[in-house]
């Protein structure tokens, strides 16, 4: 059995653990304080939530002096929490967790003999706590494809137990036009070699699409920005998922019928528009961590994608699509949409490795 935690914060780590956890041989149970994330393929344990009641963050002393993230004094609800986490393990003895993401459920369950895996993030993550996790984990499972972040200043130990697994999208689209799986002879994260840039379509003579993705865990967006974007972009028409406005009701759709992509830097987003390969503006949101500006310069550094950062003013909208529009989106198969699949092989094999512990070696 394999558990798998989930961070309750945005969307993210749920839509990534879910599209993992669904190609997985060994049963698998998720933990988290969240909700079942829709598709959850397996059990699921409600936690208590570390952050009710409030936390005054000044008196709690919530970072244990610089050692963890978040471990306020007194809180009931990160006792039950733990106390909850503590008592599966019992129960359920698996032969590890994967933890996406918690320096502390890290600790905690590294501490009662448990293996674990740590999900990576990108940015700053060389500080005290996450190094505790990184140190601890068997194993770092790193949505993205090797190489692709030679900045964020792991150490070698870290690279050496990382699965660079490519980017891991939600999505299963269909098999058409070779734009999934390893149709049309462009492989996935980690080893394309393609022509820099792919095709540059010719100036078409109907209006082109505009895609806005913008999810969860962030500010949604501003209409009267957007409506200058939009005034500023004739022959663009704009369309608007997420942040405040109806979330789409066909992504893998919505993003097919795309000419140009505008995402914030999220993981999810990212990958997604990866396994779709559509010409993108990835725009870095403010996040802990500086992630998603890691996130954006490692697009860049790729060229992947034109990239910046906020949201730009109106007049610079029309350089930018037009920008992503030459670049195309071919060049995405160096990151990678489909790595759910490979991150599940790697776990269902540490877990043969490491086999089901019994109560007799716990």
């Amino acid at each position: 059995m394999i558990g798998y935690y989930l961070h309750h914060h945005g969307s993210g780590h749920a839509r990534r653990a879910t599209a993992v956890a669904s190609h997985l041989r060994h049963e698998v149970v998720g933990l988290g304080s969240g909700g079942r994330p829709e598709g959850w393929p397996g059990e699921w344990v409600e936690l208590a939530r570390d952050d009710h009641p409030a936390v005054d963050a000044g008196t709690a002393d919530v970072e244990a002096d610089g050692v963890f993230h978040w471990v306020p004094r007194h809180h009931a609800g990160l006792l039950a929490r733990h106390r909850q986490v503590l008592d599966w393990l019992d129960h359920a003895r698996p032969s590890l967790v994967v933890v996406d993401v918690s320096v502390e459920i890290t600790t905690l369950v590294r501490l009662s003999g448990t293996p674990v895996v740590v999900g990576a993030m990108p940015g700053r993550r060389t500080d005290r706590p996450h190094t505790l996790a990184h140190d601890l984990a068997e194993a770092i499972l790193a949505p993205w494809p090797a190489g692709a972040h030679p900045d964020a200043g792991w150490p070698d130990a870290w690279l050496a137990k990382t699965w660079h697994v490519g980017g891991i999208s939600a999505l299963r689209p269909a098999a058409e036009d070779g734009r999934d799986g390893d149709g049309d002879g462009v492989a996935g994260a980690g080893g394309a070699e393609i022509e820099h840039g792919g095709a540059v379509a010719t100036e078409p003579d109907v209006e082109r699409r505009v895609l806005v993705l913008w999810g969860a865990g962030g500010a949604d967006l501003d209409r009267a920005t957007l409506a200058a974007a939009r005034a500023a972009t004739p022959g663009w028409r704009w369309e608007v998922r997420g942040g405040g406005h109806p979330l789409s009701p066909d992504l893998v759709q919505d993003l097919r019928d795309a000419d140009v992509v505008v995402c914030h830097a999220g993981q999810g987003s990212v990958a997604d528009v990866a396994l779709l390969r559509r010409p993108a503006v990835v725009l870095a949101q403010p996040r802990p961590f500086e992630e998603q500006e890691a996130t954006a310069r490692a697009l860049d550094r790729l060229g992947l994608a034109v990239t910046d950062r906020g949201w730009p003013a109106a007049e610079r909208w029309p350089d930018l699509l037009e920008r992503a529009h030459r670049l195309g989106g071919e060049r995405w198969a160096l990151w990678g949409g489909d790595g759910a699949a490979t991150a599940a092989a790697h776990l269902d094999a540490l877990a043969d490795r490491l086999g089901r512990p019994t109560p007799e070696s716990r």
